[in-house]
């Protein structure tokens, strides 16, 4: 078929092997595209969103991830069966499973995202930190290599000096991390990461940097097409988080000035064109008190917080990963990347606002927000049992405005208006983050809430 915006050729039919609102949202943007979708669910979805507004919907197993959302076989036949000539991830699940990536490429299917060669690359924090370093990307001082036991643990510390992080190479979600203080704690940690590393991913390599204190978590929004072209659109401030998993995000930063935003985004694009980065993704910077800015990590995926950055640039980031991986060239150039206003996503979790225990449950009532300048990016409706098997994310309640005191207005009111029955969710843990003296300051870095709760 062929994209009336482009006028050339475009995917027919996309598989989406995800589920809750990202699946939702993908499925939106292929209808606006003219493109048939696929929808894949685990029994216990059987009844989920996304099964009804695909064009068609596969069941791939039963309700636990590992032999459903996570099964690479089922999911590469339910496309085969269907004759989608794409997938696309989402974030989550096999998002960044290079091993998935890969047995498309083998398969004819395109993934909508960057090879699985870049993938690994990328996913393995070690070889990320050498790339970025070899490339002129400033990192905090660290190993350089993974650290292969205690007494080379010992040696590095004096080096790096303390405190130090010990981090998992195949790290992810703040396992196979911890902070050390003195030399006496060092080697209890690092036997503990590289346990902990083992453990959560099959891998127990383990790198040692120096700690950044009370930085702030800035990430950069990457497009690449496959023709050599990269732009850059703008950072998203991700510091509120709960044991490293963000709760509130939003676009600018009010700690990035156009001449940092300037440098940061520079730094982005230089990495992706030294690697040949194609489609998506996100380069992720820890920010300290004095403004300088060093790489953390790169997700090779859509982000769940996409949406703000979509609101103050315009840019649909959806359909531009779909078009470039159909092989056109990105019409945006960096020149015509524009910011306009303010936007803050809030992500609607089920769980206890104060003790974060997961909620799930029948959804027995459901008033949603609305309004100029409100998005919701959900898929849960009145009846709906949130499953106790998958992430607990409900929803993204998402506002854009001029400015950033009248989106927090607005994110105010939107959250008052926000009601969910039957389950327990975070709404007002949010709406106490919107009255916060500091938040509205803009005051915040990655150990805002363990202070604020």
């Amino acid at each position: 078929m062929t994209d009336a915006h482009y006028g050339v050729r475009m995917f027919n039919k996309i598989l989406i092997a995800n589920r809750g609102e990202i699946a939702v949202r993908i499925i939106r943007a292929c209808k606006e595209m003219g493109i048939r979708t696929l929808a894949v669910y685990s029994q216990a979805d059987r009844e989920a969103l996304h099964t009804r507004f695909a064009d068609g919907a596969i069941c791939i197993g039963p309700a636990r991830s590992a032999d459903s959302y996570l099964n690479i076989t089922s999911i590469i036949s339910s496309m085969e069966v269907a004759d989608a000539e794409a997938v696309h991830p989402g974030y989550g699940f096999l998002a960044e499973n290079a091993g998935f990536a890969e047995a498309c490429e083998k398969c004819g299917i395109k993934f909508i995202g960057p090879t699985s060669a870049l993938m690994r690359l990328m996913g393995n924090k070690v070889q990320a930190k050498k790339t970025a370093e070899e490339l002129g990307i400033p990192v905090l001082p660290w190993s350089n290599k993974g650290v292969a036991d205690e007494k080379e643990a010992h040696e590095v510390s004096k080096k790096i000096g303390f405190p130090l992080l010990i981090k998992a190479a195949a790290g992810g979600g703040g396992r196979g991390m911890k902070l050390v203080h003195t030399q006496a704690a060092l080697s209890s940690a690092f036997n503990m990461a590289r346990m902990e590393a083992l453990s959560a991913f099959g891998d127990g390599e383990i790198f040692i940097e120096r700690f950044c204190e009370l930085p702030r978590h800035i990430e950069i929004q990457v497009m690449a097409d496959e023709h050599g072209n990269v732009i850059h659109l703008g950072e998203r401030e991700c510091s509120i988080q709960r044991r490293h998993q963000k709760i509130l995000e939003e676009s600018p930063s009010t700690a990035v000035d156009a001449k940092l935003r300037q440098k940061m985004g520079e730094a982005a694009v230089k990495l992706c064109k030294g690697i040949g980065y194609t489609n998506a993704g996100t380069v992720e910077f820890l920010l300290d008190k004095n403004k300088s800015f060093y790489f953390m990590e790169m997700n090779t995926r859509i982000q769940v917080e996409h949406p703000v950055t979509e609101l103050v640039t315009g840019t649909d980031l959806l359909k531009e990963q779909i078009r470039v991986a159909a092989g056109h060239k990105l019409e945006l150039r960096q020149k015509d990347v524009r910011f306009k206003g303010h936007s803050i996503e809030c992500r609607i979790n089920a769980e206890d606002p104060k003790t974060f225990v997961p909620s799930p449950g029948k959804i027995t009532e459901l008033i949603t927000p609305g309004g100029p300048g409100v998005r919701l990016d959900s898929a849960i409706y009145c009846g709906y049992t949130v499953p106790p098997y998958y992430d607990n994310l409900l929803a993204k309640l998402i506002v854009h405005a001029e400015t950033r005191e009248d989106a927090i207005a607005r994110m105010t009111r939107a959250l008052e208006e926000f009601h969910i029955a039957g389950i327990k969710t975070n709404i007002p843990l949010h709406l106490k983050i919107m009255k916060d003296h500091d938040f509205i300051a803009g005051n915040t870095d990655i150990d805002f809430l363990s202070r604020f709760t």
